[in-house]
């Protein structure tokens, strides 16, 4: 279906390529140069524009503008920023503004098709009903992961491409990064996707216990089998047999686990004759294997066997772009798996809070938060309060008997607190009465913010003299972060080198006071 895309960039070359890459997607786009006439756009086109694409460093109306004027007129049409920088600052800065996602200059079209896809399920939601609920069945296909990464992008072209053959595959992550969805997403695209799919958790299993549950065993083979155990690999024959952590597989049943990868046999304890079986075989680790074979704790021979085709799933710090998505998915489902009167949405500052986060846990770890948020929430928005477990975690918070939340003298990554009207990423929303009162508390106690204007004579001062100090402020005030500092002061990097450089300030120490 065909939708309407608002373009919003100063650089006439990327409006030109985000025109062609909007168009191959088959839909129109519309453009502007900067904030203001995209507002003025928007608003002439009122309902007809799906999509916004937003840049953020623009003249007179800049991105952080252009959102909090389209806030302020009641405007919810999806906003995808786009940033030339991937750090978390600018991510964290952009979803507190409001934007439901963001993409990284310069952007693939595999990437910008995934962003506007999403922004338009979320368009059409109303109309369409809530997202269904994931089968429990355990079918799980490519469609059903939730990714916006170019990450992950990369790491399901990949599992596609392993899918149309029977190629033995290495899934290597951190626990709860989703390596065992990725596997059943290949089973489910291969000609198996009708057999059997069996998943054994190698490092859950007791060492003596591993040989009979992946090979079986005949009835009498060892004291107490009192019946015949056909085994994992046999329950899988003509499927797929996930082995999850197989690097805390023991070595001598390594070597077993070779003769089955190399000659498509196994050996039941107690039989007297091998038993052939039809397996694709999918291994998972979170450990480094090849380090596991230089330590000698995992047979070399079977590290070459089973890694021919190794995909790598990054952790869910490194890919960022995927907490916006993955969250809406999980609320939608477990607001529907709870049976809900109403749906759930996620406020800016707990979508900046949540994608701050680095989730030591992955995807697992994610999941569970927005489960237990929607379980307890009481109104019909999640905000920063639904999760305190998380907000506790981050640098800078501090949780507070009656408010909620307030921030310490710095926010995460070690960003400083700014002004009342560019409250930090993941801070409480307030009224502007609120913040006049912010504002004007901030400055009684910081009278030091103060930049004289005249000197001691009651003459203008010299203009470098006020440069100078404010320079020497910034550097203060956001603690030597350069980029910062710049892009605060609204010069290049190379331009406040230069001018530390004039004025003598030594970049190494911004702490300092004036001389």
């Amino acid at each position: 279906m065909t939708s309407q895309i608002l373009v919003i960039d100063d650089d006439p070359v990327q409006r030109r390529l985000l025109t062609n890459m909007i168009e191959r997607l088959g839909h129109i786009a519309h453009l502007a140069d900067n904030g203001r006439s995209g507002l003025e756009l928007l608003e002439r086109k009122r309902g007809l524009i799906s999509v916004i694409l937003l840049d953020l460093m623009m003249p007179e109306m800049n991105g952080h503008g252009f959102l909090e004027a389209v806030a302020e007129r009641g405007i919810d049409t999806p906003v995808i920023v786009q940033t030339g920088q991937g750090g978390i600052e600018t991510v964290v800065l952009a979803m507190q503004a409001g934007a439901f996602d963001f993409v990284v200059k310069p952007v693939s079209p595999e990437r910008l098709s995934v962003a506007i896809t999403n922004a338009l399920k979320l368009e059409h939601r109303d109309s369409k009903g809530r997202v269904p609920k994931r089968s429990r069945s355990g079918s799980v296909g490519f469609d059903d992961v939730v990714s916006a990464s170019p990450a992950m992008i990369r790491v399901l072209d990949l599992a596609r491409r392993a899918a149309q053959s029977n190629i033995p595959i290495v899934l290597e992550g951190e626990s709860g990064v989703g390596k065992e969805m990725v596997a059943r997403a290949i089973q489910h695209a291969s000609e198996r996707a009708n057999k059997p799919f069996v998943t054994v958790n190698c490092g859950a299993i007791p060492h003596n216990l591993v040989e009979s549950i992946l090979f079986g065993h005949e009835k009498g083979a060892f004291t107490g089998a009192t019946e015949k155990h056909s085994g994992k690999f046999a329950d899988a024959d003509g499927g797929t047999l996930f082995l999850d952590e197989i690097g805390d597989l023991p070595l001598e049943v390594q070597v077993k686990l070779l003769r089955a990868v190399q000659q498509g046999e196994i050996e039941t304890i107690g039989a007297r004759h091998p038993q052939k079986v039809n397996v694709r075989l999918i291994s998972a680790t979170n450990k480094d294997l090849i380090n596991e074979v230089r330590e000698g704790r995992f047979r070399e021979d079977l590290y070459y066997r089973l890694n021919v085709f190794p995909i790598a799933i990054p952790a869910l710090r490194r890919r960022k772009e995927d907490i916006p998505v993955l969250v809406r998915t999980f609320v939608e489902r477990f607001a529907l798996e709870q049976r809900l009167s109403a749906s759930l949405s996620v406020s800016s500052g707990a979508m900046a809070l949540l994608t701050a986060y680095d989730w030591p846990g992955n995807i697992r770890q994610l999941e569970n938060a927005i489960f237990r948020a929607v379980v307890l929430a009481e109104g019909a928005e999640l905000t920063v309060k639904d999760f305190p477990q998380i907000a506790t975690q981050i640098p800078g918070y501090v949780v507070a008997e009656k408010s909620g939340f307030t921030w310490e003298e710095t926010g995460p990554s070690g960003l400083p607190i700014a002004d009342a009207d560019h409250l930090p990423p993941v801070y409480p929303h307030f009224s502007a009465a609120e913040k006049a009162d912010t504002r004007h508390a901030a400055a009684d106690q910081h009278p030091e913010n103060a930049i004289a204007s005249v000197d001691d004579g009651g003459n203008v001062r010299k203009l470098a003299d006020v440069e100078e100090e404010l320079i020497r402020f910034a550097l203060k005030f956001y603690r030597g972060q350069m980029s910062q500092v710049a892009r605060k002061l609204g010069i290049g990097r190379s331009t406040l080198y230069r001018k530390l450089k004039d004025y003598g300030i030594n970049p190494d120490d911004p702490f300092s006071e004036a001389a």
